[in-house]
């Protein structure tokens, strides 16, 4: 088999292409050159895609005797993940750049670039499982992607490959090093790959600029005012701009953002329950829409908030049911439905949230 590796630079995708190596498939490396700028370094976890990176993929290309290549993705990248991010949180939405990634670049522009030149599969080195064509969980739960990877479409994940995720993260290093790769040791990626310095909100200031508006309680008293929604996400707690707890003594949580008037709710911390999800285009990973309602986990962040629930399609939108609440939920983030079977690893499909 023909397989494409993605090569990041980091140890998990070093290890995913070595692992095709021994496989005995004919495997060809490739970096995405994801910025028109790149970094000379990382920051330590912060940042990817720099030219250290790239050369750290190379070095592991030529361990393994391997053809290597860098493609420059930096324009479909700016445009389906970087301006897809800054509209969004302009919307008063939070979006997750790794799902719309995954989703628009390494398994869409990418796969449908490798599948062109005649490679029969890509390979990344996602901690996620493939199954009987089903996508599941990790082995290791505190590095599981697959809620990232639960956009790709059936066809998508005929044409993929997850080496590595049938293996605990510390296993991966010193295989790494076993092998002689001198990523064994490199410190993961953390945050948002293009904002290496952490500040989300200065990347979106300076991208959205000022658009001021209120922050308002319960009762629609204007307790502060703010330059842009872009600075808050539902579930806040900190950087308000408010003095001190409510009169109830209970710190204030944004609650709700309404991005056509500028105005951001605060409320408690049980206002942050909800009790039903409504998402759009949503994605079925079997291929196959459910033609009922089906019992469900479902998780709305990459690691954490979940709650079990009952799932329906009605008039193309996914609405969920839950029977348990999941605190504080927003628009633009992704939800994903698990299988609710005693391991509840099995991935049954994904939606964003509009409500």
């Amino acid at each position: 088999m023909r397989v494409l590796v993605a090569m990041s630079g980091g140890v998990d995708s070093s290890v995913a292409a070595a692992r095709m190596v021994d496989a005995g498939h004919d495997v060809v490396g490739v970096h995405l050159a994801l910025s028109s700028a790149p970094g000379t370094l990382r920051t330590g976890s912060r940042g990817c895609c720099s030219k250290e990176d790239a050369g750290d993929a190379r070095r592991v290309a030529d361990v393994l005797d391997i053809p290597f290549y860098v493609w420059d993705f930096a324009d479909r990248f700016k445009e389906d993940v970087v301006d897809d991010f800054v509209s969004s949180y302009a919307r008063g939405e939070t979006p997750n750049p790794c799902v719309r990634c995954n989703e628009r670049i390494k398994f869409s522009a990418l796969a449908a670039r490798a599948l062109a030149l005649g490679f029969d599969a890509v390979a990344t080195g996602h901690y996620a499982r493939l199954s009987g064509g089903q996508l599941r969980r990790a082995v290791d739960a505190d590095k599981d992607q697959s809620y990232v990877l639960a956009v790709l479409t059936a066809d998508q994940l005929r044409h993929a490959v997850f080496p590595v995720g049938d293996t605990p993260k510390p296993q991966i290093r010193e295989e790494a090093a076993s092998r002689g790769l001198a990523v064994a040791e490199k410190p993961d990626s953390h945050d948002i790959c293009f904002i290496p310095s952490g500040d989300t909100r200065a990347f979106l200031g300076a991208r959205i600029g000022v658009r001021r508006g209120t922050v308002v309680d319960a009762g629609g008293t204007v307790l502060a005012e703010h330059e842009g929604v872009h600075g808050f996400t539902v579930g806040q707690r900190k950087g308000l701009g408010i003095a001190g707890p409510g009169s109830d003594g209970q710190p204030r949580y944004v609650t709700g953002i309404d991005a056509d008037s500028g105005t951001v709710h605060v409320g408690k911390a049980a206002d942050l329950d909800v009790w039903q999800l409504t998402g759009e285009r949503p994605v079925f990973t079997s291929g196959v829409a459910p033609t009922g309602p089906v019992e469900c986990q479902v998780q709305v962040r990459a690691h954490g908030g979940i709650g079990d629930g009952v799932a329906e399609l009605r008039d193309g939108q996914l609405i969920v049911e839950l029977r348990t609440a999941i605190r504080g939920v927003a628009s633009g983030q992704t939800m994903v439905l698990y299988r609710p079977d005693p391991d509840g690893d099995e991935v049954l499909g994904s939606a964003t949230i509009t409500r």
